[in-house]
């Protein structure tokens, strides 16, 4: 009686757990969504930015973006809504729209192209992966000042 009831509490731990972890799947997961207020290239056909995009999540400006420029916010789930609020020329009238965005589950880091995005483009134009720049140094990195435990020759004592 002991040994089945301690079974019967480990299998129902068990699947608590399994429960718990389909259901933070499904919740989602954590996103960096970079915004590009930048010139985008696609199908021969040149979009150019705004003079100046203000970018709201949740209430909160995360970003005001001149041309040229990026900004970044970060969110939890799949659903994503912002707010621009876009000046298209200097000085000109500002326009505020919400946009709803639906993130993919495979990316952590998303850069959407503000001018691709309000152009009404397919996804493929406007969204792709953020990749971080590497930049490698050369191996034989020289050092100014020379090795700093170099001896040098002192002569004869």
């Amino acid at each position: 009686m002991n040994k089945t009831r301690r079974l019967l509490f480990q299998i129902g731990a068990v699947l608590i757990l399994a429960a718990i972890a389909f259901c933070m799947m499904v919740i989602g997961r954590g996103h960096t969504v970079y915004f590009d207020n930048k010139i985008l290239e696609y199908d021969d056909e040149t979009y150019e930015p705004p003079y100046k995009v203000t970018v709201y999540v949740g209430g909160e400006q995360v970003a005001k973006l001149n041309a040229k420029e990026r900004g970044m916010a970060t969110t939890i789930g799949q659903d994503f809504e912002m707010e621009l609020k876009i000046m298209e020329v200097k000085g000109g009238d500002e326009t505020r729209e919400t946009y709803q965005i639906k993130l993919p589950r495979t990316l952590d880091g998303i850069v959407v192209n503000l001018p691709g995005y309000l152009a009404g483009l397919p996804e493929e134009a406007w969204m792709s992966e953020f990749v971080p720049i590497v930049t490698e140094s050369s191996e034989e990195e020289e050092v100014p000042g020379g090795d700093e435990f170099e001896m040098e020759d002192l002569g004869d004592f």
